[in-house]
């Protein structure tokens, strides 16, 4: 298998994100030299997926502390977490980062401490993906069409992907099939992202616009649907992609499973349900970079699809009901 580039790089106590802005024409890495050019890539999409703006950011907060002195550690740790959490408020893999390495830092004030808990924090992410790669297998059997939405492969996480880790492991065991891919409209993520990266790894993959999902279901050509998330509240709704909430009445209609892959960091036990989840909205630029015509834009980055429609969320745990995530993961 091909494999997409890696998605950040940690070399000698440095930080550097791949600009996923210029893919797939260009495959180059920004060197992050401080708290604010960190922000700043996460916010302007040079990094993406909730799980790989959680690894950039404890990256990016514990190299904001390595020259802190102890006095001030604490003061400065809380004051620059709080400003990495500003750049994107929808995921909840920035805000559960960041938090880890405020706890580990106040109680021990020592650089290389969140360091070593970043470092964690990707390992842990990698392990996690091939969970849910291995978890995810069986459900896509030999000749299916799976569709997918955004980007959530190797490029918004460490490596495999959530959605595409159940399609990157049958591609490995042999097992032949095709995925859909949405192109993800204004910004284009499964366009610019997941179909190349697919493509390059050798998986069977038809690229199509947004509005055509509803054609293909029709026309019997799509056997599930796996998507990736940026939330998942303590009821099972989902926050993802905007889009998301589109396929998923779809698949309703049509009689299509809608599975969801969902890592144990991307859980929110703390937000009720999706109605309180605040929705990030983005540039009207994004969406008139094709049109010349000056008029208002609405463009949310983000919408919610309640947990009636989800028919499984599948984590490093194993698949089960949206409503019962919280079981699973908080009885481990």
């Amino acid at each position: 298998m091909t494999a997409a580039p890696e998605t950040l790089r940690w070399e000698d106590d440095e930080l550097y994100l791949l600009d996923q802005r210029r893919l797939p024409h260009e495959v180059a890495y920004l060197h992050i030299k401080d708290l604010a050019a960190a922000w700043e890539a996460i916010h302007t999409l040079t990094v993406r997926g909730a799980p790989a703006i959680g690894i950039a950011a404890a990256y990016a907060l514990a190299r904001s502390m390595r020259d802190v002195e102890s006095g001030n550690f604490g003061e400065t740790l809380a004051a620059n977490a709080e400003y990495l959490k500003s750049a994107r408020p929808t995921a909840v893999n920035l805000a559960w980062a960041v938090d880890k390495l405020v706890g580990l830092g106040q109680a021990q004030g020592q650089y290389e401490v969140l360091s070593a808990a970043a470092c964690e924090i990707h390992a842990a992410d990698t392990a996690i993906c091939t969970a849910i790669g291995k978890h995810g297998a069986a459900l896509i059997q030999e000749g299916n069409n799976v569709l997918t939405h955004c980007n959530a492969g190797s490029l918004a996480v460490s490596r495999h992907g959530t959605a595409t880790a159940p399609m990157y492991h049958q591609h490995d065991a042999g097992v032949p099939f095709h995925v859909f891919v949405d192109e993800t409209r204004p910004l284009y993520q499964g366009a610019r992202l997941t179909a190349w990266e697919l493509a390059q790894a050798g998986i069977d993959v038809t690229l199509i616009c947004d509005n055509m999902a509803a054609t293909v279901m029709s026309q019997g050509r799509v056997d599930l649907v796996i998507v990736g998330t940026d939330r998942v509240t303590a009821n099972g709704d989902v926050i993802n992609k905007i889009g998301t909430l589109n396929l998923a009445v779809l698949c309703n209609h049509y009689d299509v499973p809608f599975y969801v892959a969902c890592p144990s960091s991307t859980y929110d036990a703390s937000t009720a349900d999706g109605s309180s989840v605040p929705i990030e909205e983005r540039s009207a630029e994004e969406v008139r970079q094709t049109h010349a015509a000056s008029v208002p834009v609405f463009n949310p980055a983000f919408d919610v699809t309640p947990v009636g429609l989800v028919t499984g969320i599948i984590t490093e745990h194993g698949i089960c009901e949206a409503a019962a995530i919280g079981s699973m993961l908080q009885s481990r």
